[in-house]
Parts: structure tokens; sequence; C-alpha cells
């Protein structure tokens, strides 16, 4: 189970996020990224963290910790009913426009669809769907079957109902052979039974899902994994009346998509300045209730200027305010700042084989590799200090990674982990005994057999601390004698660097990197044997069995479970096929004349979308 096979699209999800855009949320309550919610399990980024040794480039002195912010705005005043949320979208550059949640492929789509559209389910805390949005659903063990039931009375915004089968159509274009998008890939579609068949072309149907009448439908699966209920339902309709009469192969280019995107969400699309700006008008028949503002307009906003929108007041929220620029503007008057963690973490990857495209999957063969040995690894680990980078660079709100399995996955993440400290003396003692030497003189350490050692480090691109984080890095290794030097002798720009670390290219040894993790916890959509994304290309039987029993149906024992995923996390500080460098939080900026705005995880009531408000309307 948990086979993928992602394309290049799916790792540009958050990576369209580029330069120095520290969040990758922080919308409604309801959910606060894609991966949050919609069965994807994760995404690579941008990994512009940090600065060299010594440099002068962090804002400020102050260490700040996510967790002494708010979650939810302090205004406790009355919403006036009425009024504009003017929301600014970080970018430098456009949003794509492919605005529906079954096509659209990056982030900032994904922030604009959110805001006239949602899912039909919703989340709690842990990430489990519950049965509090317009759709519920009832699992069956005993025949591997889930039974969902459309609520009546919801309606997309041309009054039309939103029916089962706009649920079950999200299922049969996702899954068609002609489907432009990313999606499909994982086990909320491929465990159902008959979905293969139909996304091979040989079957017209999806012979496991039935509906049973206007409002209700049940879904037949090889084998139920916990994964399903953490994410693993698609959680989005799709309005089948809207895309009447276009082929699904062209509907990310269609005017339904692009100029007349169809929502259910509490505010509908007035207008579209394409990858600029659109205009929203409330949707007064909204089925949770009327909601408490005329309308919501956003605005693409650049990195540069954001700060200044916000302190003149042109915008009222900020999305994806990159972090870094914190220290300097946390004094604001009129704006309050939120934070909460994000779902994701930084790490430096090291190759230890090959992806072999004949059979789809990694041929993990360290002993061919430069960086097979274990020792030469954990000694790279001792050498960088990744407390001092968080501080320093990112002020507390991004601080020591120690484990694949983040924080933001609390009931999961196991913080007793023992890793290798900053310790330049041990990596040193490390190398001594491992038998790496200088054996002439110059400066860097030979291998075991005597042979030159020179390690090719690939690092991305963009915004101010990348190529600082990059020369900090390679100045801790070579502080320990080992010869690390940039691939091609600089950073790399996205769309090349992705090609050569996706092609094990050999002159990538090492590479950095970011995941964006889903809302399952499960790591085997990173870390599985037939993976793509699997990028150091690491497989033992160990550790897919481990990823393998923590995804079976015994593993909806939660105990069980959480002592599997211990178990893998062990093994990967062990065996080291990546070192994680940084977690991450970020922050959201708020007009303190908006009430009701949250980014907390998990389902509260009072402050979904609907209920926003202005105690001000000017």
């Amino acid at each position: 189970m948990g086979k993928y096979s992602w394309s290049k699209l799916m790792f540009l999800t958050m990576l369209i996020m580029v330069l120095a855009l520290a969040a990758c949320g922080g919308g409604s309550s309801e959910e606060t990224s894609e991966e949050e919610g919609s069965g994807d399990t994760g995404s690579e980024e941008s990994t512009e963290e940090g600065s060299e040794e010594g440099s002068d480039d962090s804002a400020s002195g102050d260490v700040y910790n996510y967790e002494d912010f708010n979650q939810t705005v302090s205004n406790d005043g009355e919403a006036s009913g009425e009024g504009t949320l003017n929301v600014g979208l970080t970018s430098d550059t456009p949003f794509e426009g492919t605005l529906n949640f079954n096509l659209y492929q990056g982030n900032p789509d994904f922030e604009v669809i959110s805001l006239f559209d949602e899912p039909l389910m919703s989340m709690d805390e842990d990430f489990q769907y519950t049965n509090d949005g317009a759709m519920t659903y009832e699992v069956n063990e005993d025949d591997n079957t889930v039974t969902f039931t459309m609520q009546e009375g919801v309606t997309w915004h041309d009054g039309e109902p939103v029916t089962i089968d706009d649920y079950v159509y999200s299922y049969e274009v996702i899954g068609h052979p002609e489907y432009p998008g990313i999606r499909g890939a994982t086990d909320g579609f491929t465990l159902i039974e008959g979905y293969d068949e139909y996304k091979s072309g040989d079957a017209e149907e999806i012979s496991g899902i039935e509906v049973e009448d206007e409002y209700t439908a049940t879904f037949t699966y090889k084998e139920l994994a916990p994964s399903l209920t953490a994410g693993g339902f698609w959680a989005y309709a799709m309005p089948e009346h809207h895309y009447e009469g276009v082929e699904i192969a062209d509907m990310a280019e269609a005017p339904q998509t692009r100029e007349n995107p169809l929502g259910m969400g509490p505010y509908k699309v007035d207008s579209i300045t394409p990858g600029e700006a659109v205009v929203m008008s409330k949707y007064e028949d909204y089925w949770r209730g009327e909601p408490n503002l005329d309308g919501i307009e956003l605005t693409v906003v650049s990195p540069s200027s954001i700060a200044n929108a916000l302190e003149t007041g042109e915008v009222d929220v900020a999305i994806n305010f990159p972090t870094d620029q914190y220290p300097d503007v946390e004094g604001m008057e009129g704006v309050e700042w939120l934070a909460n963690i994000e779902g994701a973490y930084t790490y430096i990857g090291f190759k230890l084989g090959e992806w072999n495209e004949d059979e789809g999957r990694v041929d993990y063969k360290p002993e061919e590799m430069k960086m097979g040995d274990k020792e030469l690894r954990r000694a790279m680990w001792h050498a960088m200090d990744n407390d001092a980078v968080g501080e320093r660079f990112y002020n507390g709100l991004r601080w020591k990674a120690t484990s694949l399995i983040t924080p933001y996955h609390a009931n999961w993440h196991d913080d007793s982990l023992e890793v290798p400290e900053y310790d330049p003396e041990q990596a040193n003692q490390i190398l001594d005994e491992a038998g790496y030497e200088d054996t002439d003189g110059d400066g860097f350490r030979e291998t075991p057999d005597g042979e030159p050692l020179e390690i090719n480090f690939a690092s991305m691109s963009g915004g101010d601390t990348a190529e600082p984080l990059a020369n900090y890095y390679i100045q801790s290794w070579k502080d320990i004698g080992l010869n690390v030097q940039l691939t091609n002798g600089r950073l790399i720009e996205f769309n090349t660097f992705y090609d050569m670390v996706e092609n094990d290219d050999p002159e990538v040894d090492i590479y950095q990197g970011a995941w964006g993790v889903g809302s399952d916890v499960d790591p085997y959509g990173l870390y599985g044997p037939d993976v793509p994304f699997n990028y150091p290309r690491y497989a033992t039987e160990e550790s897919t069995q481990l990823m393998e029993e923590g995804n079976s149906p015994d593993a909806f024992d939660v105990e069980q479970r959480q002592e599997i995923y211990n178990e893998w996390q062990a093994l990967m500080v062990e065996e080291m096929p990546v070192v994680p460098t940084l977690y991450r939080s970020y922050v959201v900026p708020v007009n303190e004349r908006v009430a009701n705005y949250s980014i907390e995880l998990g389902y509260n009531e009072e402050t979904l979308p609907y209920n926003w408000g202005v105690t001000e309307t000017e």
C-alpha cells in the first residue's frame, strides 16, 4: 500500500512560494493549507533560512517562541455585519489562476480558492476528519466501506444544490486518464475498489463507488487505512453542472475555472484581475448562515511592500507574511500578530542511491555512494549548530529540528529522541576513528582508502539568506576538515536544482531542501521505496516495513501506531538518510479592527470564515 507516482508539478506545490516567504497557511481554522485536508502527503519548499557565522543579518537580538502568540485575534467586539476585509496575499509572483480545489497546483491559488470555496469535511486539532462539515462519513470496518452523506440545503453560488454526485464527480475527474492535475495517487484514491482500472482507462466507472440516492454514496475500499480519516478522503466537491460540456483535459484552462469559478463558501467571486486581485461579495444563502462581511477583496502584494500595506491600512490580513521581517515590524500600531507552528521542516539530504525508472523503485546502494558511510553523515550532523541558526537569523521562530515527524503532529512527534548535538570535537573524533584523515597536508580529509574526498553540495538560489546559509553550512563542514563545495560553484535556480536532484545528477552528493508535510503523519510519501519524492534514494526493509505497519488496518489502534512511528523516527536518527535542520512557525499580522479571525488548528465554529468580521467598517 502507499504507492505514489507524483510528477514534477507536485514538487512545485509549495515551492511556488519562493524567496523568503515563510508561511504556507494561515487562513481559516477549518483548513490552513493544501496539505492539511487534501490527502497530499507532502511537498518541497524553498529553503532560505539562516546566514553565515558572524554575519549581521539578524534584525534584532530578541528571541521569540510561537507558543507565546495568540492564535485567534483578541478583538472580542461584535462584528458590524458590514464592511470589506482586505486580504494581502504576499507573493513576488502572480497567482496562477487555476481556481478549483481539484485542479490547482500552487499554494497562492489555494489561498484564493479558500476564500470562496470550502472543504466538505472539517478536521480536529489532531488532523482527524470530523462530522462538522456539509458532509458526514461513517466507517464500517467489517466490510471496508465508508458511507458519505451530504447535508441537504447546501448550494453552489449559482443556487444549484450541492449533491453527492458533485462529490463523486471530483473522484471521477481526478481519476480520469486525461486528468491534467497532480492528485489521485494517495491511499484515499488508490485504495478504492476499481479506481486503478478506471485510472488506466480499462473501466468507464469506479466500481467501488455506489451512489445510493441524491445525498448518499458508499465507497468500498480494498482495505481501510488510518490515513483515510486523516486527510485521505478527498474533501472537496466539484460542480458537475458547471463543467458540463468541458473535456476533462481542458478543465484547468477553462473559463469555468479561471474566469467564473464556482464555490460553496460564504463569499462568491464577482471579478478577477488575473494573477493580481479577486473581488468577492457575501453569499447570503450560505448554508451555515449569512456572512458577517459585505465582501472580501484579495490583492497580491510583494514581500517588500507588505509591511507598508499593513501600516497604511490597505491590508487587514497578510497571508504568507515573511517570517524574517517580523522583528523589524513587531511594534506596528493597529496590528495584532498571530503565530502557529508550520507543517514543514528543512533538511540536508544525502544521496544514497538512484531512482530506477524501469522498475519504479529506489536502488539503495550506499556502498557505491560517496555519502554512504553513516559515520561521515553523523560527523556532518555534529558540525551544524542549528540552534544558533534558528535563534540568530529567525529570532527563534524557527528552531532546531530533531525528527522527521515534526511537532506539527504533536501526538506522533517523539521529543525524547537523542540526536547528535552540535559538537565539532566529537565530529572530528568520529572522522578520525572512521579513517578519514588529511594524508596530503592540504587541510582536507581523504577517504579511508586515501582517495580525495570532495563533496558537492546543491542549494537553491532565492532570498537574501539563501547564500549566507549555504556558506554557513559549508564553513561548518570545512571546520572539521571536509572539502564541501557548491555544486557548479554557485547556488542553483529552482528548475535546474529540481532536475539535478530528481535525476540523481552525479554532481549532487548532498543537497538542502524542505518538506511541507500533510495532515496525515504517514511518512511513506516521502521515504517509501517506490516514491519518486524519496530524493535521498534511501530504502531498507526495516524502514519500509515500519511505514507499512504504521498505515495498516492494525494501526487503527492509536497507541500501536505511535509505537511504530517512534521506532521509525529512531531508525531515521540511526540511519540518517537526511538530517532535519529546522522546524518552522509562521506569523500572521491582522488589523485590530478584525474580529473572529483565527489560525488555530482544528474546528471552531466561531472563527470560521463566515463569522469573520470587522468592528469598524473603515
